[in-house]
């Protein structure tokens, strides 16, 4: 669609960007001029809007979703505050949030450690017993409509299927959802309550664990698979490398029956609160950094360098440790943010608090890149800043580009002479350079760039790399280059 064919104003809201297309509609950022907030305007086509109320229409669905999540206050659900109509299109104003779906971290691989998914799995299900108690069920939970933030913290979202309680909307024997998430009632077009929701999550649980749904194949063999055949307990998927704590929440998550699950989100919740052994902090801004372990049997580790007041711990309201420098963090966090997103941010202050020196610390992150390529990526630039090389529990390691490579020589065509001795002088003058691309952290990596060399021209394409944008690291080798 061209940009001339998209409205600049839906009722009282202001078009300021195009947010993503798909088969239903556009979804639009706009500004709400009553009380000064950006906003999601999230539209359906017209074609598709012909007044069709039967159950999983277009337009049956899109009304759906405001009426149900219109009835939910909760701080891990999308809020949706208006309904309505212009120029013909309908729309729904709803929370902006940036962040991405837990579906995008799934695809590129992440792995989430054993104490990240009872964090990211309380978050969820506080959301879904809100709902519940409101009388909505999702019933389509998957991790396409759970939008992770920078912060750690979840947004549930995608209504449009939900089940409410007394309404004719979404008729409880019609047959939604996503195939891989539906449970066995869905399937069968039995009669259907919140434990749909329990099964879905239990199919998010499962995916966290093991990287992968509990079934796969074509709807009809989904069909049969989750009519009939029980799941292969995460601890046993091959790779998946799990505690067997886990596997018993899962089953029962995901039973056939009904009556067989967790009754409540709740219940699910504290069942894993059980398995790990310690509570979490309601009050918590960043429940998905957690302190807690498993019950098995763990050597015991000296005091963590660094505690946000995430976790119900007796130090969770103690400072923070003052033993790591501001700058290395924030350079982890960049540096790590360019394979997994923004959920760098959590990453990088859950290994800090584990770990107590640099190298220990980019091994750590490290581990949480799985496409090989991009970690001997990562463990390349994170070497410009250990000094050294670096290995991981499974074997990569990463050392400083050389000379006569790509990423050591900016970008082709550069031409830049990096010649002349090193001396404190030329040092000084590069970290003023280096300041103006990534901040207070020059002064660390000048240091460390300078580590066992003397070369004008190793130093500088070392400097270099910590720039990750290829124009901003071209200006810079040919500032450093200028240098007398």
């Amino acid at each position: 669609m061209s940009e001339s064919r998209h409205p600049t104003q839906l009722g009282k809201y202001r078009i300021t960007a195009v947010l993503g297309e798909g088969a239903m509609g556009v979804v639009y950022k706009g500004f709400d001029p009553d009380i000064q907030r950006t906003v999601a305007l999230k539209t359906i086509r017209q074609n598709l809007d012909a007044g069709d109320d039967s159950p999983g229409a277009p337009a049956s669905r899109f009304r759906n979703e405001a009426q149900a999540a219109g009835r939910l206050a909760h701080p891990g659900i999308v809020a949706v505050y208006d309904f309505g109509r212009d120029q013909h299109i309908a729309y729904i104003a709803m929370e902006y949030v940036e962040g991405r779906s837990l579906a995008s971290y799934l695809s590129a691989k992440l792995r989430f450690t054993d104490t990240d998914i009872p964090g990211i799995m309380s978050q969820l299900l506080e959301a879904l017993d809100h709902a519940h108690d409101k009388g909505v069920w999702h019933r389509d939970v998957k991790p396409a409509n759970i939008i992770m933030m920078a912060n750690g913290r979840l947004k549930v979202a995608d209504f449009g299927i939900a089940r409410i309680e007394s309404t004719h909307l979404t008729q409880t024997h019609y047959m939604v959802g996503t195939p891989s998430h539906m449970a066995p009632e869905q399937f069968l077009g039995k009669a259907m309550d919140r434990r749909v929701d329990i099964y879905g999550a239990g199919v998010v649980l499962y995916q966290l664990l093991t990287g992968r749904a509990p079934f796969a194949g074509t709807t009809e063999a989904l069909m049969y698979k989750v009519v009939n055949e029980p799941p292969e307990p995460p601890s046993q998927v091959e790779g998946a490398d799990r505690p067997a704590c886990f596997d018993p929440i899962v089953l029962r998550a995901l039973a056939k029956r009904p009556e067989d699950r967790f009754a409540t989100a709740e219940e699910f919740k504290q069942a894993l609160l059980d398995a790990v052994g310690q509570s979490i902090d309601d009050t918590g801004w960043e429940k998905t950094v957690m302190m807690a372990a498993p019950r098995a049997a763990r050597a015991p580790q000296a005091p963590p360098t660094i505690a946000p007041p995430s976790v119900g711990s007796a130090s969770s309201g103690a400072p923070p440790a003052t033993h790591w420098d501001k700058a290395l963090l924030t350079q982890a966090e960049q540096t790590l943010a360019r394979h997994v997103g923004p959920l760098a941010s959590v990453l990088v202050r859950r290994a800090a608090r584990e770990c107590h020196d640099i190298n220990e610390l980019y091994a750590k992150l490290a581990e949480q890149v799985t496409d090989p390529r991009a970690r001997d990526a990562f463990l390349g630039q994170a070497s410009l800043v250990t000094g050294g090389s670096l290995r991981t529990a499974g074997g990569t390691s990463g050392s400083p580009p050389s000379l006569g490579s790509k990423a050591a020589t900016g970008s082709a065509g550069s031409g830049t002479a990096l010649g002349g001795p090193l001396d404190e002088a030329v040092m000084d003058k590069a970290q003023a350079l280096l300041a103006q691309h990534v901040g207070p952290i020059a002064k660390v990596l000048v240091k460390r760039a300078a580590t066992g060399t003397d070369s004008r021209a190793v130093f500088f394409n070392r400097l270099a790399e910590a720039v990750a944008d290829a124009a901003a690291r071209d200006r810079l080798l040919k500032d450093l280059g200028r240098l007398p």
